[in-house]
């Protein structure tokens, strides 16, 4: 397959060298930096927003936990909204604590038509049986906008599963629309559904990693073999998927996770395959992502989920937030390592210099050129900065501050789909009083209003 260059690439291009030749961030004394003042928890998942016809439209969590959306029109620098889109089963209940896990994902079909997919994490038995999985909380809720290109104004569409969680949007070339999450709590397979009508129907869920229970010990004699994955667009119609394996425990239940994966999905021929073009049989068992899939074994090592991109040659650049055990919850995942595929094998580079505690987005200039855009604290402040390596991840430097604020916590969305220069990607400081700030960022900095 020959290579196609990404849509985004000469608009990342376009995002991080103003930044590196110093351009500053200053505050109007008659505008803010923010667009919206009220996201709730941590607001933005991946695909949290897309470049359409002149117009920038984001998505986020807000108050009760309900999925809002805002719309920045780039002649007129205006915005309109936030409206609210769409309410969450979740939030209302106050003896709970934030969910997070509904964020919604947005997308824009070929008729202009917005498309919100938010609120599950996993559903619950009133909603009926889960043959894919098990339950929690919440209903996974698909809303679309009732004209196109108009976010004042939303309908259901009552044709997915309610019990999705970490709900991923991705649209390919040819239009058709793929909706990948986790189709139940921790013990669900990894499913997609596809529409091939612009999101007015969707095929019924196709498991694509399979959670199953495995040999349990002593301590905990249950134990299913669980994922976590994200998923991006590659080439053509290609989606990309990095992985880790979750060890789903009882009854003694922690956020244990290992290993990196990596895998391809080519929509066209409907088929699955590994870095060296292995076909692939779903559902992929741990013991298949084992043998064909993996990336690196972390052993001991606990890890979060990262990113996967492409570099020019179309090799996999991949990210995971590897550390020691700590805690009950979800583990002690610190420090950022890059992982590449250089041809022939997966390299795991030094990844030097990166801040611990990090996480973000990941931009490849070349195959030797890497920037990081990344959310991190340093003591009480948080931060948001460019990080930079020109030697294939061994080493980055610290290129650019663009956001610096004394006791907040910012979450990055992954960089708005065909975005343009001047709007790249949604920052958000993370809040749970529904007070916080939005941001969109991009070359000149803050999008103000």
């Amino acid at each position: 397959m020959k290579y196609k260059q990404l849509k985004n690439y000469k608009t990342f291009l376009a995002f991080f060298i103003p930044m590196i030749c110093g351009i500053t961030f200053a505050k109007s004394n008659n505008t803010t930096n923010y667009f919206a003042q009220n996201p709730l928890g941590n607001p933005v998942t991946g695909n949290s927003g897309e470049y359409y016809n002149g117009v920038t439209y984001v998505t986020y969590q807000g108050p009760l936990e309900d999925a809002y959306v805002a719309a920045y029109h780039h002649e007129t620098k205006t915005w309109v909204g936030p409206f609210k889109a769409g309410t969450s089963l979740m939030g209302k209940d106050t003896s709970r604590k934030i969910d997070n896990h509904g964020k919604p994902t947005l997308v824009i079909d070929e008729k202009g038509y917005i498309h919100i997919v938010f609120g599950g994490h996993g559903g619950t038995p009133e909603l009926g049986k889960n043959p894919l999985g098990n339950y929690h909380y919440g209903k996974q809720i698909h809303v679309v906008s009732k004209k196109p290109l108009d976010i004042s104004s939303w309908e259901v569409l009552d044709n997915i599963s309610p019990f999705g969680t970490y709900s991923q949007f991705i649209k390919m070339d040819n239009g058709d629309l793929y909706l990948f999450y986790r189709h139940g709590a921790h013990r669900s397979d990894r499913v997609y559904q596809k529409s091939v009508d612009n999101g007015r129907t969707f095929s019924a869920p196709v498991s694509y990693l399979k959670t199953k229970q495995t040999k349990g010990t002593k301590e905990n004699p249950i134990i299913h073999d669980s994922w976590y994955a994200h998923h991006a667009k590659g080439q053509n119609n290609d989606v990309i998927v990095s992985y880790n394996y979750h060890v789903c425990k009882g009854p003694n239940h922690d956020g244990e996770r290992h290993n990196v994966y990596y895998m391809r999905f080519d929509t066209d021929a409907n088929e699955w395959y590994n870095v060296k073009g292995g076909k692939l049989t779903l559902p992929i068992t741990k013991e298949q992502a084992d043998s064909s899939t993996l990336v690196y074994n972390t052993g001991d090592m606990w890890t979060h989920n990262g990113i996967a991109r492409l570099d020019t040659k179309g090799n996999p650049h991949i990210t995971s937030y590897e550390g020691e055990h700590e805690g009950k919850t979800h583990g002690g995942a610190k420090s950022i390592i890059h992982y590449y595929w250089s041809d022939t094998e997966w390299v795991r580079s030094k990844s030097k210099g990166l801040p611990i505690g990090a996480s973000g987005e990941m931009q490849i200039i070349s195959s030797n050129e890497i920037n990081m855009l990344l959310s991190y604290k340093e003591g009480n402040v948080g931060e948001v900065a460019l990080w930079k390596s020109t030697d294939r991840g061994e080493s980055f430097i610290k290129n650019k501050i663009f956001n610096s604020e004394k006791g907040s916590n910012f979450d990055l969305s992954n960089f708005i789909i065909n975005a343009k220069p001047e709007a790249q990607i949604i920052v958000a400081a993370k809040n749970n009083k529904a007070n916080g700030k939005v941001y969109l960022v991009g070359k000149n900095g803050f999008i103000k209003r």
